[in-house]
């Protein structure tokens, strides 16, 4: 996500690990519900916008199907290129 000069960076986590993330990334995550996330915050550290950074990143997030979906359409459109 992305705020201002704020950056912050969401991965998945292995099962179990539980929430790795500081400050105001951990608040907005365990509000959100997410059980296991790796997050990263690139940026001055305003918590204000890492917050609404946070937030995006959440908006921004797709599940499995969606991404695979969406990888398709992208491998089928080359294939038509190269033709």
């Amino acid at each position: 996500g992305l705020f201002g000069a704020e950056h912050v960076l969401l991965k998945p986590a292995k099962q179990g690990a539980g929430i790795i993330a500081g400050g105001a990334v951990r608040a907005v995550v365990e509000v959100a519900g997410v059980h296991n996330v790796i997050a990263k915050t690139l940026g001055r550290g305003n918590p204000f916008n890492t917050v609404r950074a946070t937030l995006n990143g959440l908006c921004q997030l797709r599940n499995a199907e969606d991404a695979l979906k969406m990888r398709r359409s992208v491998v089928d459109a080359q294939d038509r290129v190269s033709a």
